[in-house]
């Protein structure tokens, strides 16, 4: 292979590796999973850090609005929801559950009783319930490249 060859594979490579770099900086290095001190990251959503105790509460507390708690409708460990159309909870990504009942809360997400449940949750609320079903078993799968 001659020089002029191997130079922009050289480049190439410096470049996802920059890349790589300056993201895991961006991030912080973390992936935003539990701490040992029972903490999440903050989130992309810019909400305080999440408290797995505090969130594994809330999510056995029934509601005001609805008399339901999180675990009624999407069952223990946020795994076995009570309908199908329900989702698992469970190991989900921690910043896209903070996103999601954000959204409900704010009302740009509806559901008739997401919406009425997410209302009057507090950002540190918020936080501290998607901290807590991220830390969950997961029963996700990733369906990429299922045929």
């Amino acid at each position: 292979m001659s020089r002029a060859t191997a130079r922009p594979d050289r480049i190439g490579r410096l470049a996802v590796a920059l890349l790589f770099s300056l993201a895991l900086a961006a991030c912080g290095g973390e992936s935003g999973t539990g701490h040992a001190d029972g903490e999440q990251m903050s989130s992309s959503a810019g909400l305080p850090k999440g408290r797995v105790a505090e969130g594994e509460t809330l999510a056995n507390a029934k509601g005001q609005a609805t008399g339901q708690s999180c675990i009624d409708c999407h069952g223990a460990d946020g795994n076995a929801p009570l309908d199908d159309t329900y989702p698992k909870l469970g190991g989900q990504y921690y910043d896209y559950l903070e996103h999601a009942i954000v959204q409900y809360r704010d009302g740009r997400r509806e559901h008739a009783l997401m919406s009425q449940q997410a209302a009057n949750l507090s950002d540190q609320q918020i936080a501290d319930l998607a901290a807590y079903f991220a830390s969950r078993p997961s029963q996700l799968r990733d369906l990429h490249g299922a045929h």
